[in-house]
């Protein structure tokens, strides 16, 4: 009997998203600012760091050992920690957390790029009068920035990922569709709000990847032509 009754459920209710569009609207566009402002905060914060840790190398074990241990610290555990400083159930604690999962991502692809600059680029540079500074910014940067655009793919499409836990904490954007879900189907099955968010989160997820590769097929026209 249990069973028959848990086949009639539909697996999407249409009238339950009509009546909730309004919640899901605002689910979206949360989880939408957390990916965005947790991604650019870890790139401004990434691009320096890796630069140093280039710079000197005799710092690139202890950075990237750090922010690998951040990575491997489980979401909740990280939520736990932060909250005691930043709040337990505000924005500031999710933003920390999503940005510290960016870091390993990025820094890693930014020394990678920078690893692939040729050496006669360098050297052509030098030849010119270039400073150190100028040499950074007008060759080996802008070299380096197919990595670079990579590691921020694989880190928003991440982060799209993370958003989701932050609802354990009142911040989950879609994420707060899927406990939704999980707490009505506890009662009575029913998956609506957790097909929703899930959906909503791939898709969110494959259009941020596809505008940043718009982005950077518009920015990077020689890395275009030298994949071609």
């Amino acid at each position: 009997m249990v069973g028959a009754v848990v086949r009639s459920q539909p697996l999407i209710d249409w009238s339950w998203i009509t009546s909730n569009g309004g919640q899901i609207r605002d689910a979206t566009l949360q989880h939408l600012e957390l990916t965005v402002v947790a991604v650019a905060v870890g790139l401004g914060l990434s691009l320096p760091l890796a630069v140093l840790v280039w710079r000197r190398r005799g710092l690139r074990t202890p950075v990237v050992g750090f922010t690998a241990l951040l990575y491997t610290i489980p979401s909740i555990a990280l939520f736990a920690l932060l909250g005691p400083v930043t709040g337990f159930f505000s924005v500031t604690t999710a933003e920390v957390a999503l940005v510290s999962y960016t870091l390993l991502i990025l820094v890693r692809n930014i020394l990678a790029g920078l690893a692939a600059v040729p050496d006669d680029a360098r050297e052509a540079a030098r030849g010119m009068g270039y400073s150190a500074t100028r040499q950074f910014l007008l060759v080996e940067l802008p070299l380096a920035m197919p990595a670079v655009f990579a590691g921020l793919r694989v880190a928003t499409v991440t982060t799209v990922g993370l958003v989701t836990v932050t609802a354990f904490i009142g911040q989950g954007g879609l994420g707060q569709l899927l406990i939704t879900g999980f707490q009505e189907s506890a009662v009575s099955p029913f998956y609506t709000p957790i097909a929703v968010g899930l959906v909503l989160s791939m898709a969110m997820a494959g259009v941020l990847d596809l505008v940043l590769v718009g982005i950077q097929r518009v920015a990077l026209p020689w890395a275009r032509r030298s994949d071609g």
